[in-house]
């Protein structure tokens, strides 16, 4: 009997070793290194290598790239507009999406709901590893969906999974989830590396081969990344996270890769008793606004995807009784608000460094680009001045080290998309500033800071 080959793979970024080393060289981490045992390859599987020594198929056919078929590929809809939105258009068939989240963010919610609905028309098998049949009939129950035509399976090993789908031949194959999946050949516990690493691939080359959408279910560990080899989130073509805790009704769906679509598309659920409903004009949940304006709240447009949506940022500057004043950032990077609280002293002519600043963004969305630079800004100064701004104010642009106010992509979008909301009054970057404003709307075009200092 053959001795059974073996592998030393790095859980952080996938590199394989042939022995076992106690830091990772590729990226530099340590104690990542765990042993993969690798199949044999079947006798007379592979094909006789040449003269080079390499084995392959000479029929493959070269084409030249000017001569792809640029056709559209067709998509399915998943019933929701804004899970579509973050998929590019919808399903794509013989795709791999996998969705992660943290515990309870409704992932398998949401995927029942989906799945449940397309059953009615196409066919959907939905595999689950954690649940047991009766637990997910019994919430299928409780959301008031159909059930009637969706194939539910409740098992763990992928190759009764695959023969399964061979005989069944799904459109639509959900796997609930990858972490406790297991092939028989790899010698080790379900969710370890080799069993995520191979689980997937199985599957993915059984969705490629016979066009199948395949929907993976991941888990995160306890820093929000996804849980498992590196390597996962390079087989499949997009991958999603779903956010939101357990205190607030509110998810958004968030895209990381999308071979299919734009990635950092947003989309915006609401957790109700009946299940996931998606928010169709996020901007009206984010901008729920006393009647009366307090210091510290100013109202941005930020680009998530392909649209514009305004939120509120909200800032509270107070006098700090420690000796290192605090800096805590929520829905922002906090090492930017430090950056922009050293120019806002240097360039603004107001000093921060003996008091405590806390900023929110309110709805628990996080702001992954620098639009929202002025607006951070202008909040903390209107909390430090204990001065409210006008309610009918809205403001974005991106601060240089120099005190600059830099443009920022889609202006004109923003704008109009504030003025469809009722602002009254933008202060934006001179480059951002239209020709012919929107009716009834003030567009204040500012160079550098003291300009937005002394046009409010």
């Amino acid at each position: 009997m053959a001795k059974a080959k073996s592998a030393f793979v790095c859980t952080e970024c996938g590199a394989e070793y042939r022995k076992w080393q106690g830091q990772c060289s590729s990226c530099q981490e340590w104690n990542t290194l765990s042993e993969v045992h690798l199949a044999s390859a079947r006798p007379g599987g592979g094909a006789s290598p040449g003269r080079s020594g390499y084995a392959g198929d000479l029929s493959r056919e070269v084409i030249d790239l000017g001569n792809v078929d640029l056709s559209e590929v067709p998509r399915m809809s998943s019933t929701f507009a804004e899970f579509d939105r973050v998929l590019g258009g919808g399903l794509v068939p013989g795709s791999a999406v996998l969705l992660g989240g943290n515990p309870g963010a409704g992932k398998s919610t949401l995927l029942l709901q989906t799945a449940c609905k397309l059953a009615q028309q196409r066919r959907i098998l939905y595999v689950t590893g954690e649940e047991s049949l009766s637990q997910v009939a019994m919430r299928a129950h409780r959301l008031q969906l159909p059930t009637n035509g969706l194939k539910m399976l409740a098992e763990t090993s992928v190759e009764t999974i695959l023969a399964v789908a061979e005989r069944e031949k799904p459109e639509i194959l959900v796997i609930d989830s990858i972490q406790t999946m297991h092939l028989e050949d790899i010698a080790s516990a379900p969710g370890g590396v080799a069993q995520v690493r191979e689980s997937a691939a199985a599957l993915t080359r059984f969705a490629k081969k016979t066009n199948t959408v395949l929907l993976l279910v991941g888990h995160v560990t306890k820093d929000g990344s996804l849980a498992g080899p590196k390597v996962l989130e390079h087989m499949i073509d997009a991958s999603l996270l779903l956010e939101g805790g357990a205190d607030s009704r509110f998810r958004t769906l968030r895209g990381q890769k999308n071979r299919f679509g734009a990635v950092n598309e947003l989309g915006v659920f609401a957790m109700l008793e009946q299940g996931l409903k998606e928010v169709k004009n996020p901007s009206a949940i984010f901008l729920s606004r006393q009647e009366e304006q307090a210091p510290g709240s100013l109202v941005m447009v930020v680009w998530e995807g392909t649209r514009p949506i305004l939120v509120e940022v909200q800032a509270l500057v107070d006098e700090s009784a420690l000796g290192n004043p605090r800096r805590v950032a929520v829905g922002v990077d906090q090492n930017r608000l430090a950056m922009l609280l050293a120019v806002l002293n240097r360039h603004g002519g107001l000093f921060t460094g003996d008091q405590d600043v806390f900023l929110n963004v309110v709805g628990g969305v996080k702001v992954l680009e620098t639009s929202a630079d002025l607006a951070v800004l202008l909040a903390v100064v209107s909390s430090l001045q204990n001065r409210a701004l006008p309610k009918e104010l809205v403001v974005f642009g991106e601060v240089g080290l120099s005190g600059e106010i830099r443009p920022v992509p889609s202006g004109q979008e923003r704008i109009a998309e504030a003025a469809k909301h009722g602002f009254l009054r933008a202060i934006v970057p001179r480059a951002n500033a239209p020709k012919q404003p929107p009716k009834g709307m003030e567009v204040i075009a500012v160079d550098k800071l003291s300009d937005a200092l002394d046009a409010l």
